[in-house]
């Protein structure tokens, strides 16, 4: 308890609060037609491959939003770009209440809720922004558990859809939306880790071997979450015949679970290090896919090996973001959302590839053994460029450097370089493509 006072104490917990709220808000509306999805697909007789379609594309669209609006946030400010994008929510949501009522509308609102799931760099960023470096991976968990927000969208979306009609879930979802706005207002404070740079440096992290390598991973870690999320109720209805309303209540069992033990990531990454904390998650969740490919039979069975999965994958996300300020101290929005953007288009392939799969061969098993196969690889590319990582900008396994003594003459030496590059001793330079 006391540490967790000295962690409360060392930033700004109501940002880190409203950071959460907006996130978690945020979240909940990006899986909206997900949640929905067998309602959707019934109201307009979906086969499997175009249910998968449509549960992917606010994952998609949601993914290529966030770089821009991480860029934005480094302009206006992080709140203040939040607040922008709650408010185009709102309006977005409205679209959905008034107009949605066909499959290609449908597809045009997965567009617009992709708008929602841009929100992931700026909140973890502004969440963070006001705690010191050797807390980054607990505040970031902390503010990343908003992921929770599946958990709202699965529990209540389908009995209020079954009770008022899908399309007014849209109206619903608006008014709620409410609520983080107003916190995000009056308790938020911008964080004073915030650089004016050109739009050059900002994107620098695009041109660098360890952003690619960092967003290839969070394709397993943050894109498995949300395409399983979002297409899970769409398999237990199909796959086990259960409810609309009871495979909501499944699937969030499920993502409870890694919404809960992603904040339990950034603590153990803070102390064991994100290098070796994801390589356990990625050994977890090729393990655990591949189980719940061979037990379709066995509702229980599969329900406990999601709850699992997912928790593998929760505590993934947040050893991931324990290693992006450290290796990016001062761009770690816009970092966050390039590594965030990418992970997320990941996050489309897991629904397609399982609707493809029961569509061409009538198992969902190819669907997840290709994810299997995804994890496996990426597990063994970090092996590679751990050892990399560890020479410049990060300690053994993952954990943040110590800061130098002081010199004789009073100042502090610098262990790395502002952007996250090499340490000054490093006789190579790295960050660049080859």
């Amino acid at each position: 308890m006391s540490a967790f006072k000295t962690f409360i104490r060392s930033g700004h917990w109501p940002t880190l609060a409203a950071s959460f709220l907006y996130f978690d808000f945020c979240f909940a509306i990006w899986v909206l037609n997900g949640a929905m999805a067998p309602f959707i697909s019934e109201s307009f007789g979906l086969n499997a491959a175009q249910k998968g379609f449509m549960v992917s594309v606010p994952i998609l669209a949601g993914a290529l939003m966030r770089f821009p609006l991480g860029v934005l946030a480094q302009y206006i400010g992080r709140k203040n770009a939040a607040m922008v994008e709650m408010a185009l929510i709102v309006a977005a949501l409205g679209f959905g209440y008034f107009f949605v009522g066909s499959y290609d509308s449908v597809l045009a609102m997965g567009v617009l809720l992709g708008i929602a799931g841009a929100s992931f760099g700026v909140a973890l960023s502004l969440g963070s922004g006001w705690f010191p470096a050797r807390y980054k991976g607990l505040a970031m968990g902390i503010a990343g558990a908003g992921n929770s927000g599946t958990v709202l969208a699965v529990l209540f979306a389908p009995p209020l859809a079954q009770a008022y009609g899908w399309q007014t879930v849209y109206g619903l979802a608006a008014l709620t939306m409410l609520l983080p706005m107003a916190v995000m207002w009056f308790a938020a404070k911008e964080p004073p880790d915030r650089e004016k740079q050109t739009l050059r440096e900002h994107v620098a992290c695009l041109f660098e071997k360890d952003g690619w390598a960092f967003s290839l991973i969070y394709i397993v870690t943050f894109g498995g979450f949300i395409g399983l999320a979002s297409f899970l109720p769409t398999y237990f209805h199909d796959q086990f015949k259960v409810s609309k309303i009871e495979a909501g209540q499944l699937t969030m069992l499920a993502t409870l679970m890694g919404s809960a033990v992603r904040v339990v990531g950034g603590y153990v990454s803070d102390r064991l290090g994100g290098i070796t904390t994801l390589s356990g998650v990625l050994l977890l969740v090729a393990a655990t896919l591949t189980a719940c490919g061979f037990s379709g039979q066995s509702l229980a069975a599969t329900t406990l090996l999601f709850m699992l999965c997912f928790a593998a994958l929760g505590a993934g996300n947040g050893a991931l973001f324990q290693l992006v300020p450290l290796r990016w101290p001062l761009t770690t929005a816009v970092a966050g959302s390039m590594i965030g953007e990418i992970g997320a288009l990941g996050g489309g392939f897991l629904p397609n590839a399982m609707g493809l799969s029961k569509q061409w061969a009538g198992t969902y098993l190819f669907g997840f053994l290709s994810f299997t196969a995804l994890a496996l690889l990426m597990l063994a590319m970090l092996r590679i460029v751990q050892i990399r990582w560890t020479r410049t900008w990060a300690e053994k396994g993952g954990r943040a450097r110590q800061a130098a003594p002081s010199s004789p003459g009073g100042h502090a030496s610098t262990t790395v370089h502002l952007r996250g590059a090499a340490p000054a001793s490093a006789t190579k330079p790295e960050g660049r493509l080859a």
